[in-house]
């Protein structure tokens, strides 16, 4: 591939929530793009109007744009070779279909649905060695179609694929491919829109691509492609085809078995974007320093190769996702954190009106789970127990059952201890309580601070349980021992 100036694309369809694949394929389209100091298309591609969704394509550039994978083109912001909505291009594209149909090279198709579906009924019955369009049609005028059965009032254009098509190519990954033989492909539908394989060549090459990066489903296509360049006289851009993502039982990766399929569905978990980000880098492609995982997507342009691609379709392992977006977390400043975990709980309804007492408590709280966290979506549950009303906080029954037999002794002494505390801050607080419950009643530290932890959390488990007082306060944290007190 040149090193000169690159014009790439991703070309997502707005069928329903966005493929995490779209953001998978624009992350490398975009970075070889900024390799070249070239540029970054995202064009719409509308034309399936029956599985259309209205709200799509928002989502496509919302999420995009939380990833920081932008565009220098796109039907948003415009651009040279607007508009970039393939919907909005549908003059553009019949003058090459009456040029094919001029030149022989497509032809008038009246068959029905119902017809084309009783075809490849049959040739599957009969394991037939070649199937697809049986060309009925072709040579036929509208009026001889007329007379044999399965006969639509509407036609479609279908391409006339020679013989002696071409089936291999050079794949800029993969090197020298062959494609199977493809039949006469659809390239204009009855209701008028092009289908993709059509609005694909004619969009990239009015639109200056010059490197066609997909997914490899896309090889098999490639040849009807490359004749649509040839017949219509125009160079051919390079092509290359990323490997298919997989689940971890190697299937492909799919929105209906597969949650993490959707690329809102990362949002909504609570995943940092530079985590995601930095996961895609390592999908089908060596970390940017051998044996680190970690890196900026700056870091992952500067030592762009397609060389480096794996074409083993690569595991979409979550479980390396969460040490990433871990990584990030812990690497984030106390305030920044706190912005994110705030911004994330308001948006997905973990907190509703937040009062400005409880939005400063949640940014001081923040940093004591902080190494523990894995999710934004996860420190509002673990700090939950600073925000329940003291009579409102329940005690966990199994922790409860589980407390030793100086349990109530060490809540007496622990208050007796507090309630005299003169400056209340989580160092004074261990200090008191070491020495009431350590020193004052020989309990080993790992068992004498439980019974503590249990009354003023609710659980046996918690963040730091001094700090976590210093923040709820004298008042809360003695009436909160006083209840399990009662409960002893």
């Amino acid at each position: 591939m040149t090193a000169s100036p690159a014009r790439l694309r991703v070309a997502p369809s707005p069928t329903g929530d966005p493929h995490v694949g779209t953001a998978y394929m624009s992350l490398f389209n975009l970075a070889y793009a900024r390799a070249t100091g070239g540029q970054f298309v995202l064009r719409i591609e509308d034309t399936d109007r029956a599985r259309y969704v209205a709200s799509s394509e928002q989502q496509i550039y919302d999420t995009l744009h939380w990833l920081g994978l932008d565009w220098s083109e796109g039907p948003d912001i415009g651009g040279p070779y607007a508009p970039y909505r393939q919907s909005e291009r549908l003059d553009t594209y019949r003058p090459f279909v009456d040029q094919l149909l001029e030149a022989g090279h497509a032809y008038y198709c009246w068959c029905s649905t119902e017809r084309l579906a009783e075809l490849r009924a049959e040739q599957q019955a009969s394991k037939a060695a070649v199937t697809g369009y049986d060309r009925l049609c072709l040579g036929k005028t509208r009026e001889e179609r007329a007379q044999l059965p399965g006969f639509s009032e509407t036609p479609v254009v279908r391409m006339l694929i020679p013989d002696d098509v071409e089936l291999s190519f050079t794949d800029v990954i993969r090197g020298e491919v062959s494609a199977p033989r493809p039949d006469d492909q659809v390239i204009l539908k009855a209701d008028g829109f092009p289908t993709y394989h059509l609005a694909v060549v004619v969009d990239d090459h009015l639109m200056g691509i010059t490197h066609v990066v997909r997914g490899e489903e896309w090889i098999s296509s490639t040849p009807k492609h490359l004749l649509l360049y040839r017949w219509l006289g125009w160079a051919e851009p390079a092509f290359a085809h990323m490997p298919l993502l997989r689940n971890t039982d190697k299937s492909k990766i799919s929105k209906r078995k597969n949650p993490a399929a959707r690329l809102t569905w990362f949002v909504e978990q609570g995943y940092l974007p530079e985590a995601l980000r930095n996961f895609l880098q390592l999908l089908a492609y060596p970390p940017v320093v051998e044996g680190e995982d970690v890196a900026s997507f700056e870091e992952f342009v500067a030592a762009f190769d397609w060389a480096k691609v794996n074409t083993t379709g690569p595991i979409f392992d979550l479980a390396k996702l969460n040490a990433l977006n871990g990584h990030y977390i812990r690497a984030l400043s106390a305030d920044e954190l706190g912005d994110r975990v705030v911004e994330f709980a308001v948006r997905e309804g973990q907190w509703t009106q937040p009062s400005e007492h409880d939005d400063a408590l949640l940014r001081k709280a923040v940093p004591l789970v902080q190494e523990r966290l894995v999710l934004l979506s996860e420190a509002v549950p673990k700090l939950a127990y600073l925000f329940t009303p003291d009579a409102e906080l329940e005690i966990d029954p199994d922790a409860l059952a589980k407390t030793g037999p100086d349990a109530a002794a060490v809540v007496a002494a622990a208050t007796t201890a507090l309630a005299g505390l003169g400056e209340w801050n989580h160092e004074a607080i261990q200090a008191a309580l070491r020495e009431a419950l350590v020193e004052g009643l020989g309990i080993k530290p790992k068992f004498a601070f439980g019974p503590v932890r249990l009354a003023v959390t609710g659980s046996n488990v918690s963040p730091p349980l001094f700090e976590s007082m210093e923040l709820l306060g004298r008042e809360s944290s003695l009436a909160r021992m006083a209840k399990l007190a009662a409960r002893l």
